[in-house]
């Protein structure tokens, strides 16, 4: 009888591991998800408006009071899309290795987590007292406003410091400015301003905040499906950032 060599055996018994096609098929699926996702949470959202009582003013009313009168609730569902595309987009992110690691994150997990509470939690209907999930459905709105700006004003220096990132370090830089201001003003509107046009401000602010998202995703799906042209041209270009108190480089 033949002898089975040695090295046969331990290939036979090795485990088997994803190979590159694999991996790269893994890669690419998830900026698509992370930009189907936005876009149909975008739209969803706009279809929603439509749906409730005619007589609620958008520009006084918050996304959350539309979405309770919503009876088929798209609303709720695009939150909860838009928060497992968010959860697609940082798959990506790590699987491109792209400079996320640490607080950056932390924050885009905190934003994707609480969009899907909020969307299961809801809040009351407008001139009702808040009960104990009313009340879970605002902090944790909070907590999603706020991190996905911080996370975005984290980003930038890292980005900048990157070449394949690099070139949408600037657009980073002012959406996440312009998130900040947006959750700014509307902390003002929510307690001094006694909610005057809370529902613009909101709708601005997490316009803001979906258009960070969608950078990153659409340059996310540029590297996996264009990775020829974008290590090409990226490196070569010379993009700025403005504003140092966001970004450690300019």
């Amino acid at each position: 009888m033949t002898a089975v060599p040695n090295s046969r055996v331990r290939a036979a018994r090795a485990p088997r591991i994803a190979g590159p096609r694999a991996l790269m098929t893994t890669a690419r699926l998830y900026p698509l998800v992370a930009c189907a996702s936005i876009v149909f949470s975008v739209v969803a959202i706009l279809v929603g408006h439509f749906g409730p009582d005619p007589y609620l003013d958008p520009m006084n009313v918050t996304i959350s009071e539309y979405a309770v009168t919503d009876r088929g609730g798209v609303t709720e569902v695009a939150m909860a899309v838009l928060g497992i595309g968010s959860l697609a987009l940082l798959a990506a992110l790590r699987k491109m290795r792209a400079p996320i690691r640490g607080l950056p994150e932390k924050l885009l997990m905190v934003w994707s987590a609480a969009l899907v509470v909020v969307a299961v939690i809801p809040t009351v209907p407008l001139g009702l007292d808040l009960d104990l999930a009313a009340q879970i459905h605002r902090y944790v709105s909070i907590a999603a406003f706020v991190s996905l700006p911080a996370a975005g004003a984290l980003l930038v220096p890292r980005l900048t410091a990157d070449a394949l990132w690099k070139p949408v370090a600037r657009a980073v830089e002012w959406v996440a400015l312009a998130g900040g201001f947006g959750v700014l003003a509307i902390t003002y509107v929510a307690l001094p301003g006694e909610r005057v046009m809370i529902g613009l401000v909101e709708r601005l602010l997490l316009g803001a905040e979906v258009s960070l998202l969608g950078l990153l995703a659409a340059w996310a799906l540029w590297l996996t499906w264009a990775p020829g042209r974008s290590r090409n041209h990226p490196a070569d270009a010379d993009f700025t950032t403005y504003h140092r108190f966001i970004a450690s480089r300019s």
